[in-house]
């Protein structure tokens, strides 16, 4: 699915993306509303990730829903 597509329907993008992240809340996903870089910067700073493995993980589970 492509970020248009997310962001569309980012109410039920929301409860998939909580699946994978579970630390994150609800007001962190609506912040991020379906953008890929909000996202992405999200898991980096939740997770203690890198850019470059936090944008793999979104990429990887934008790929999948």
């Amino acid at each position: 699915m492509n970020w248009d597509q997310i962001k569309g329907s980012w109410k039920e993008m929301k409860g998939k993306a909580r699946e994978n992240w579970g630390e994150l809340t609800d007001d962190e996903l609506e912040e991020a509303a379906g953008h890929r870089e909000q996202m992405v910067g999200l898991i980096q700073k939740k997770y203690g990730k890198t850019k470059e493995d936090a944008e793999r993980e979104v990429d990887t589970w934008s790929s999948s829903v």
